[in-house]
């Protein structure tokens, strides 16, 4: 294992900061004065500054102003703080919308929007990326050589589609180029002699229209490709000149956890590090501590974007977020909690949305370091200040990562097939929430988890978990067979291995290619109404019933062992689990879809037959969670409590050294509500635990 370098090598900490927008408060000098103070007592380092203040560096066409930038970052680093400055495109001034209506998005309606919003540029417009290009190029030359220059903050949550005829053409191009300018091929890829939707020509191609084509499949799914095509085409044209004129300066963009309208894989290739920005509802219809998992799942998921690479957690909200239902406070605690969950799972840093509340508009109610009040004299201040002084004692932390032996496989393009797919239930497809689902038995053991897609490496891994894989790409199945025969431990469920990476369905049986390592046949599946409720019983333990609900496989046993039937309706004693002995390896198949309780028993076995390492050694209860990261010579266990009362934990005699407060810990552990512990492990105890 070894240690990942700082972001930045000018700050081996963990960065702490927040977006700022000074920006708004060009006219009250004493406010900017006043942050400058209030930054020091936050215990903040870093400041995202620049994200939506394009009207200010440009006011006018060719006239730009960065007098009051210059002020801004040069009296941030005199006080210790860095600058993560952002590039502006993520809003337009109105100077450019009102003179080149080009860069204003069409919608699928065909529409073009008004000026306004964010986020609403024509990806392919050769005026805006011109436009773009022009003010990266100066913001690159002017701070290049700044000492406080820390880390480019491109843009901000790429997200949206344009549908104008730039695009329309950009589009049919890509698909000459992905076709090798065959239409027949993308006929047949399309399967378009269905309602003899057959083209003749490239010409009469159009992207997916309400009032138009939205049923061809394999359009809509090129569609989505190529608007991820098309957005990491303008980030990579954002970061050329910065990469240019700036190559020690790290860049990243901050995502979105699961956004549907991108596939994170193919833009974190191009980023430098990962960031993302996370806005759990805590304290809401669902127990903390699963909203705590759900959290965990998507921190996971963005450190396996680079491989393991420590991320930054780009945004988060110190109290409330403004545009939910209902805007519930968080509780006493949550807040230090939910920061060094994200370091936990892998962040270097903790920053916030947003420093200082607006005055006006959208986002004057959101959450903020610093209230209307303007004074540190705040119940969020102080938690902020007190996560800020726990962050400054973990320097050992940084760089360090996860070490994972478990993987569930979360894939962008599948969920785009399966959403899009009319049948056998067009409500509650729920492919993300199944994959968290398979996700929480290993978060309420401790075991840490990487979230990869169908195209990563398998190998490192002795359990993968593939949530309906119900498509499945070139090369997959033969890749999960060499992972299976070499040892591995697979699983799969229902709705899997339904089709290719067309949208078009297997023949000769599903599940298709995966159907010699599964050992299954499945004939068909049934879909039942949400109070309808079939059992599913274990062969070895007769008297336990499970609860199969809204998906049931229907599946015929060829190479597989049954090890569960179904109990009711006309498919009783038909197999409901089954395991594929395959080569060294083994493959599951489980054919229904669960409650929480069989998934928990399920992996619980998998982890002791396995023998999955626990981050402690002994159970933990409900609601409490451990993490690792690691050097390979240091473990730093983060032991995390998502309930409300007071929680013990047995950590066995192992010696632990408290990272903030030094003292040595062994045997229970007493954590209040909402409570974090961070230990630090030596190599001596690393050896020990990995031994159990």
């Amino acid at each position: 294992m070894k240690r990942y370098p700082p972001i930045n090598p000018k700050v081996r900490k963990i960065l702490h900061g927040a977006d700022y927008n000074p920006d708004q408060w060009l006219d009250t000098p004493e406010v900017l004065a006043e942050d400058l103070r209030l930054m020091k007592l936050a215990h903040v380092n870093c400041a995202s500054v620049g994200i939506f203040a394009w009207a200010k560096l440009e006011p006018e066409e060719g006239r730009f102003d960065f007098s009051w930038l210059d002020q801004i970052m040069d009296n941030l680093y005199k006080n210790g703080v860095y600058t993560i400055l952002a590039t502006p495109s993520g809003a337009r001034p109105a100077w450019m919308s009102a003179k080149y209506p080009e860069v204003l998005r069409v919608q699928p309606n065909r529409q073009r929007i008004l000026h306004g919003r964010r986020h609403n540029h024509c990806f392919t417009s050769p005026v805006y990326r011109e436009k773009v290009r022009i003010i990266n190029t100066k913001l690159a030359e002017r701070y290049k050589e700044h000492p406080g220059l820390l880390i480019w903050h491109v843009s901000n949550e790429y997200n949206g589609e344009c549908h104008c005829e730039l695009c329309q053409e950009a589009f049919r191009e890509w698909l000459k180029k992905k076709y090798d300018g065959d239409l027949e091929k993308l006929n047949k890829a399309w399967w378009n002699a269905f309602w003899s939707h057959t083209y003749t020509d490239w010409s009469q191609i159009q992207s997916p229209a309400p009032h138009g084509e939205e049923l061809v499949h394999g359009l809509n799914l090129d569609w989505k490709r190529f608007v991820t095509h098309q957005t990491v085409d303008f980030f990579k044209h954002e970061i050329a000149p910065l990469k240019e004129i700036t190559p020690e300066i790290p860049v990243t963009t901050n995502l979105m956890g699961t956004y549907p309208g991108l596939d994170y894989w193919k833009l974190a290739k191009e980023m430098d590090v990962v960031s993302w920005d996370s806005y759990p509802l805590w304290h809401g219809e669902k127990p903390n501590w699963q909203v705590g998992a759900s959290t965990a799942f998507l921190h996971d998921l963005n450190r396996s974007l680079k491989g393991g690479k420590p991320f930054m957690l780009m945004e988060s909200t110190p109290s409330v977020t403004n545009w939910c239902k209902v805007a519930k406070l968080k509780r006493p605690g949550m807040h230090v909690l939910a920061s060094l969950q994200a370091v936990a799972h892998g962040s270097d840093t903790v920053q916030y949305f947003q420093w200082r509340k607006s005055r006006g508009c959208s986002e004057k109610f959101h959450g903020a370091v610093v209230d209307h009040c303007g004074h540190e004299h705040t119940r969020v201040f102080r938690e902020v200040a007190a996560c800020g002084k726990i962050l400054e004692q973990l320097d050992d932390v940084v760089g360090t990562t996860v070490e994972s032996q478990v993987a569930i496989i979360y894939d962008w393009e599948n969920r785009w097939a399966i959403e899009d797919a009319q049948g056998p239930r067009n409500e509650k497809k729920d492919y993300q929430q199944t994959c968290e689902k398979h996700y929480q038995p290993f978060w309420q053991q401790g075991v840490p988890v990487d979230i990869i897609n169908m195209d990563c490496d398998f190998s490192s891994y002795k359990l993968l978990v593939a949530p309906m894989m119900y498509m499945v790409r070139p090369g997959v199945a033969e890749r999960l067979e060499q992972f299976v025969a070499s040892g591995g431990t697979l699983v799969a469920t229902y709705l899997s291995g339904i089709v290719d990476e067309n949208d078009l369905c297997f023949l000769g049986g599903f599940p298709g290619p995966l159907r010699k390592v599964l050992g299954v046949w499945s004939e068909e599946i049934d879909a039942l109404y949400d109070d309808d409720v079939n059992y599913v019983v274990l062969k070895d333990s007769p008297g336990k019933e499970y609860e199969a609900i809204e998906l049931c496989d229907l599946i015929h046993a060829e190479t597989a062992e049954v090890l569960a039937t179904y109990k009711d309706d006309f498919y009783a004693g038909r197999p409901a689990l089954t395991r594929n002995k395959f080569g060294a390896g083994n493959a599951y198949y489980i054919a229904f879809r669960s409650r929480e309780d069989f998934l928990r028993d399920f992996y619980n076995h998998l982890i002791e037959a396995l023998e999955i390492p626990k981050v402690l050694p002994a159970a933990l209860p409900l609601g409490v969670t451990a993490q690792k990261r690691t050097d390979g010579q240091h473990d730093f266990i983060f032991i995390m409590n998502f309930n409300s009362d007071e929680q013990t934990v047995d950590i066995g005699d192992f010696e632990l050294t408290d990272l903030i407060d030094g003292s040595i810990v062994k045997g229970s552990l007493k954590l209040p509500g909402y409570g974090v512990r961070i230990l630090k492990a030596g190599s001596a105890v690393v050896e020990l635990f990995a031994s159990r």
